[in-house]
């Protein structure tokens, strides 16, 4: 009885070594910059809306020791007029994430004004690179999360 014990845990410990490998997955470390709200890649804002807004872009790395630059851009539908509609408070189409820096918004001033339902009422941020080559967006494929659609209804 006794070596059948022993045989059953010698069993058993083997089963569990070899069940336990060190290489069954490799650990995601990838840097990657992508901009949502909410984890959502598209929000609506009221026409009516008249307010400052920030909507960050985020740095997903470990501590960075260098200031990274992120580059943007702004595109409007041609329902939407800047000065009109809204406003990009933010200047120039660069972020600087400087080190121990993870989010740094792209500002927006929204302007109460009455939109033609008939139009492209969108904005859309999206990131359109930076200096390090990190990822654009979430990794995979589909690249989610590398711009914002904001519709303005």
């Amino acid at each position: 009885m006794k070596y059948l014990k022993i045989f059953l845990y010698c069993i058993m410990l083997t089963a569990f070594t070899l069940s336990c490998s060190k290489d069954e997955y490799k650990p995601f470390d990838q840097p990657f910059v992508h901009i949502h709200v909410n984890n959502a890649g598209s929000i609506q804002v009221q026409a009516n809306r008249n307010q400052v807004v920030n909507y960050n872009i985020y740095l997903s790395a470990k501590l960075q020791y260098e200031p990274t630059q992120v580059y943007f851009e702004v595109i409007a539908g041609n329902g939407l007029t800047e000065g009109t509609d809204y406003e990009l408070v933010t200047t120039g189409k660069t972020l600087t994430f400087a080190p121990g820096v993870f989010e740094m918004p792209v500002t927006i001033r929204w302007k109460s004004n009455p939109l033609d339902t008939t139009k492209n009422n969108t904005l859309t941020i999206r990131i359109t690179g930076n200096d390090r080559d990190f990822t654009i967006g979430l990794p995979g494929p589909d690249k989610n999360q590398s711009a914002l659609i904001i519709q303005k209804i």
